[in-house]
């Protein structure tokens, strides 16, 4: 027995020896460690800024705040928050409610989970000193800090099959959802810290806040977790809805299609009947009558035929489903399309930012004395570029949002349109005036 107490207090010295050695001399690689797996788990659920600097910056500060020291009743965590938040939001875009509620939640799973390692796993070997001083053993001093990088790792090897290759995209009513249930775990691990900050000198009242902390820091971290999963459920639910939208819009203008054809074979089977009423009016020589006839049969849906403004289909279908709605309105619109047949933007996107903007197109030259709609979209030098313009007559609905009754179908307004430029690291601008309403979308194209 004595020999086996020998041999493992030889195995603690030398671990103790190591892992000083590796936190003394490369402290950094541990907080690297750390700070990549958060990195690339954050990066599935908030939509980063282009550039390097600012992943290096998100880098640094994952691996800085990872390796804080947070203890129940110690005021780090009060400066870190902001520091945290602020860094965050700047090296993110999109929607700043979203951005705000993942910023929440990585907050809190990070500090809960610092603050269970410095607050309970160091104290399992420590020993409390006559002086009220805690004595912590090396061996959990320096394992609490290679235990951060460790569970930063499994973090995202059990999240990793379930990440998705783009930010979620929620509606803004769901974002704001999640933020209220991410302002709960917030509010609890700030009372633990806060209500607890110098409570030591009583015992009574030191064991009572360690109770208190044991129990909701792990309901914190948990809870993190849950919302994390919550919001892949919500993406991918979403992700379900606009699929179906989109089945329904391309069902749509194939049926549209059918309707055509079957309308030249019946204007095929009658061809004959016409000509032949043709003939006796010019053997009758009634010019006049013989050109109304052949004005009615050029006006005919079944010889205006399919229109076809570009090769992407996706793209094809909406503008012609738009083109036929503003026809029956009365709009004259004019295209210049020029899109291929393959676009790095995903086609829910795509048919969402083209479908909306002619939507509110529609919706503005239909109310105006002046009906017509100028629709330019192409690609050219690595660049996605869509230009409306049409008439418009009196105020801008607030936020260009839909004028219709049924606004589950209709254009989500300005802010939708604009988050999706945004998150494809373009922009999204617009000008009214003179009777005259002009949007401008300008997406970069991902190089293969």
């Amino acid at each position: 027995m004595g020999d086996f107490a020998e041999v493992f207090a030889y195995f603690q010295r030398m671990a103790v020896y190591f892992l000083g050695w590796l936190l003394r001399i490369h402290w950094t690689i541990p907080m690297l460690a750390g700070g990549f797996f958060l990195c690339k788990v954050c990066a599935a659920f908030l939509p980063l800024r282009p550039g390097r600097r600012w992943r290096a910056l998100l880098l640094v500060l994952m691996g800085g705040v990872s390796g804080m020291v947070i203890w129940v009743g110690d005021n780090n965590l009060l400066f870190t928050l902001p520091v945290f938040f602020l860094v965050l939001m700047a090296c993110s875009s999109g929607d700043w409610t979203g951005r705000l509620a993942v910023t929440s939640i990585f907050f809190c799973l990070i500090m809960s989970a610092n603050a269970l390692l410095d607050t309970y796993y160091i104290r399992i070997g420590s020993v409390r000193l006559g002086d009220g001083h805690l004595h912590v053993p090396d061996f959990f001093y320096y394992s609490s800090k290679l235990l951060r990088p460790v569970l930063a790792g499994l973090l995202y090897l059990a999240l990793r099959k379930r990440l998705p290759d783009c930010p979620p995209r929620l509606t803004g009513k769901l974002w704001r959802l999640v933020l209220l249930l991410a302002s709960m775990p917030v509010s609890s691990l700030l009372a633990v810290v806060v209500l607890t900050q110098n409570k030591y000198d009583n015992e009574t009242v030191y064991t009572t806040f360690m109770s208190m902390g044991i129990t909701v820091l792990p309901f914190v971290l948990l809870t993190a977790l849950a919302l994390l999963y919550a919001i892949l459920v919500l993406a991918d639910h979403q992700r379900l809805e606009e699929a179906d939208k989109l089945a329904s819009l391309r069902e749509s203008y194939y049926q549209g299609l059918q309707r055509e054809e079957r309308q030249v074979r019946t204007m095929r089977h009658d061809l004959r009947n016409h000509l032949t009423a043709l003939r006796g009016l010019m053997e009758l020589g009634d010019r006049e009558r013989a050109l109304q006839y052949i004005d009615q049969l050029t006006a005919s849906p079944a010889l205006q035929g399919g229109q076809r403004l570009c090769e992407n289909n996706a793209a094809n279908a909406v503008l012609s489903a738009k083109a036929e709605a503003m026809r029956r309105e009365g709009v004259e619109v004019e295209f210049f399309i020029s899109l291929p047949a393959s676009l790095p933007i995903g086609e829910a996107d795509l048919c969402a930012l083209l479908g909306n903007a002619l939507d509110n197109a529609l919706e503005a030259a239909a109310q105006s004395p002046e009906k017509w709609a100028t629709v330019r979209c192409r690609t050219e030098k690595g660049l996605f570029m869509l230009r409306v313009e049409n008439a418009l007559s009196g105020p801008l609905p607030p936020g260009l949002s839909t004028t219709k009754k049924d606004k589950a179908a209709h254009g989500f307004g300005l802010a939708g349109m604009r988050e999706i430029a945004e998150r494809y690291g373009g922009s999204l601008e617009v000008k009214a005036g003179a009777g005259r309403f002009e949007l401008v979308a300008c997406l970069p194209l991902a190089q293969g």
